[in-house]
């Protein structure tokens, strides 16, 4: 039964790892002829960016051993259960915090090359 929770729950937060390199910005103004190309290469830094994957694997165990201390703290605590729950939320916590930092990337990569970028 916990196989069939947690595999869905790690592929979604897979699916979520790239989503801040893929930020649209919101401009202040008209892009110019070279805004696509210049997008995609912001796009690109955000995305290569692997120290953020490691922080969320790192957040994801730390929350599988609280999550596993926790769970048998319980009297009918159970510490794999805990364990999976914990590296759930710590995982989603590592992989938003990726996002924004990211989406942060892009738009100050935007702001370096001229644009006005307002979110």
């Amino acid at each position: 039964m916990k196989q069939m929770i947690v595999l869905p729950a790690f592929l979604t937060l897979a699916a979520c790892a790239d989503s801040g390199a893929n930020y649209q910005p919101i401009l202040d103004g008209a892009p110019t002829a070279a805004y696509q190309s210049d997008l995609a290469a912001c796009q690109s830094l955000a995305r290569n960016q692997n120290q953020f994957d490691q922080e969320t694997v790192g957040a994801a165990v730390l929350g599988a051993g609280t999550g596993a201390i926790l769970g048998k703290v319980d009297e009918d605590g159970d510490a794999l259960g805990g364990a999976i729950v914990g590296a759930l939320v710590g995982g989603a916590a590592g992989a938003g915090n990726a996002s924004e930092r990211r989406e942060s990337i892009v738009i100050e990569c935007l702001r370096g090359r001229g644009y006005r970028v307002v979110g």
